[in-house]
């Protein structure tokens, strides 16, 4: 197939790219701008980009920007979506972008004429704001209660995933669409850039907790999540969203992990135990202090355990996931790679 991937340079992006030249497609992917050649090495260099990797530039709030990128591709993965907890502009910096970039790519592939496919990288954030300890989580699910004052990036998520089914519903355009809804994305970069979940663990190792918090994350491998791209695009009965996320896992137990296997001598790992109700308290009345974006995603974390069934995507596209150990190590020996943490002596 030929493929068109918005946001080619990006995290999730790169390692789907990846994946579909190793299987044969042709891809052309859109990136900010082809100046920055130093963040397209990577993609230039990856087996088959030589014979079938082409870059354009194209922007999301460019109107028509993405009109002659999608002209003859069979599928298209839009995956270009800002990624901050923390906009100085939730609406000029998330929201529009991730909108307005929705409607343009959609709109351009349905120009195309071409496209039978569309697949959107979602987020469990379109599926839920605040999860509960007692409620699991399906594709039926909704985020109802993010705004642009309240977890602004899992409200961009859900109006940008709302756009694309609205779109589809209106318009009724010659490709059907898919969405991807992983939660936190991590393991090992193709780009020396830290994407926004692997910072966690740069945070964990550099002190930047104060003590081992009451948070549970629901973490995903990189390369499972683009498989679940690359199997959307090329399995028929592909349809409707998918929840694609590994096992869940506390602070204090990655915290345990990481200490386990030497990363503990030498860094900042938190030792304090706040993973009680006097600890939660204390986050969430010191979340006021903290970024509102950062303060907003702790008072809504803080003490929840994330539960979800993933048998859709399992069943559907044939997806198996990593375990979590091996993706934050692999995650944190890249970081090592790449020069963002070290494995330290003793003091």
């Amino acid at each position: 197939m030929h493929v068109l991937v918005t946001g080619a340079s990006g995290f999730i992006a790169s390692r789907t790219i990846e994946q579909l030249l190793a299987k044969g497609h042709r891809v052309r992917g859109t990136v900010r701008s082809l100046a920055k050649e130093k963040d397209l090495a990577p993609l230039r260099a990856l087996p088959g980009a030589k014979e079938r990797l082409e870059l354009v530039q194209a922007d999301l709030l460019t109107a028509g920007s993405f009109d002659a990128a999608a002209q003859g591709c069979d599928a298209v993965l839009h995956m270009a979506s800002p990624y901050v907890l923390d906009a100085k502009d939730p609406q000029k910096d998330l929201v529009d972008p991730a909108v307005m970039g929705t409607e343009s790519v959609l709109s351009a592939s349905a120009k195309a004429g071409t496209v039978k496919r569309v697949v959107i990288t979602s987020s469990m954030a379109a599926i839920t704001d605040e999860p509960e300890s007692d409620h699991v989580l399906t594709e039926a699910d909704w985020n109802v209660k993010s705004s642009l004052e309240r977890n602004a990036y899992y409200y961009s998520k859900t109006l940008a995933e709302k756009a694309g089914w609205a779109f589809v519903e209106s318009r009724k355009p010659g490709f059907d669409l898919v969405t991807i809804n992983p939660f936190m994305v991590i393991g090992p970069s193709l780009s020396p850039g830290i994407n926004t979940s692997n910072q966690l663990f740069v945070d964990l190792l550099s002190g930047t907790y104060p003590g081992i918090m009451n948070l549970t994350w629901g973490f995903v491998d990189v390369r499972d999540v683009a498989s679940a791209h690359v199997r959307a695009i090329e399995i028929p009965t592909a349809h409707g969203r998918y929840i694609t996320a590994g096992e869940t896992i506390s602070m204090r137990d990655v915290v345990e992990l990481l200490a386990k296997n030497g990363w503990g001598a030498g860094n900042k790992l938190p030792k304090l135990g706040m993973d009680c109700g006097a600890g939660d308290f204390a986050v969430r009345l010191s979340s006021y202090l903290q970024p509102k974006g950062v303060g907003s995603y702790l008072r809504t974390h803080v003490g929840r355990v994330p539960r979800y069934d993933t048998s859709k995507v399992q069943r559907e596209l044939g997806l198996s996931f990593r375990p979590v150990a091996e993706s934050i190590l692999d995650a944190v020996k890249d970081l090592a790679a790449q020069g963002h943490v070290q494995k330290r002596p003793s003091p």
